[in-house]
């Protein structure tokens, strides 16, 4: 006996479907979105007298953070006086095995540092970072701030110098303000 026609269109009608479908797919590309991420910072501004470093891309503050710095008042001038420094600085190294648990090395002494410490025949210092905290303070967080403790540094929590680190490349200049 026949089959009657009704039965072969309904027999091919799932194979169409999914012959269409496959064309469906192949034949419309998706739309590809590129992955964001985040701007990079092109300049680093810590002011001492606000306890701020704000991180900047393109003239828009990015972050701020709340720091500690040295625990002398005033502008660094010479080795041990445990004073942040002032002036302008670029971010000239990255030490993932830090003390502190990770820091960003500044090209301190510039040469008017430099200068100014020759004048008065003593050395300007050296070793200026932004840096996380030591292992022991890390416990305490963002109460580190309540104290400036550092020998001239400018210290953040560890979860802040690693989105600081993530966002500032080697040569980000870096001014600090009274």
């Amino acid at each position: 006996m026949p089959v009657p026609t009704y039965r072969i269109l309904a027999s091919f009608i799932p194979v169409q479907a999914a012959l269409m479908a496959a064309f469906v797919l192949f034949a419309i590309k998706p739309t590809r979105h590129p992955v964001l991420s985040s701007p990079k910072a092109d300049r680093v501004v810590i002011s001492k007298s606000q306890h701020t470093l704000a991180l900047y891309a393109h003239g828009a503050v990015l972050h701020t953070y709340h720091v500690s710095l040295g625990r002398d008042a005033g502008a660094k001038h010479f080795a041990g006086d445990h004073k942040t420094p002032e002036g302008h600085y670029t971010v000239d190294a990255k030490n993932p095995h830090s003390r502190f648990h990770l820091a960003l090395h500044l090209s301190y002494p510039n040469a008017s540092d430099v200068s100014f410490a020759s004048n008065q025949h003593r050395m300007p210092g050296a070793d200026v970072e932004i840096h996380g905290l030591l292992p022991f303070v890390a416990l305490v967080g963002s109460l580190h701030r309540t104290v400036d403790w550092t020998d001239g540094c400018i210290a953040v929590t560890n979860n802040e110098i690693d989105e600081i680190d993530r966002l500032t490349p080697i040569g980000t200049p870096v001014e600090i303000n009274p």
